[in-house]
């Protein structure tokens, strides 16, 4: 009956296990800095970077959870 309540799933980093999700929101968050750095290279801004930067980083770890985790 709660056989989706089994394990989380956790990544070994040196001995330490951490949350899947930890894991792609910290890749999310490198990947939001290189796109940032390279729509600055082509002189591109957003409008709302408050709302553009936090969105992209959103995206990038739910796409990124389930590609490695789903």
């Amino acid at each position: 009956l709660f056989t989706i309540c089994g394990r989380a799933p956790a990544v070994d980093i040196l001995g330490s296990f951490f949350p899947g999700w930890l894991v792609c929101l910290v890749a999310a968050v490198l990947l939001t800095a290189v796109g940032r750095l390279v729509l600055l290279r082509f002189h591109m801004n957003f409008d709302l970077p408050v709302v553009a930067y936090p969105s992209l980083t959103a995206f990038l770890t739910f796409a990124l959870w389930l590609i490695f985790f789903h």
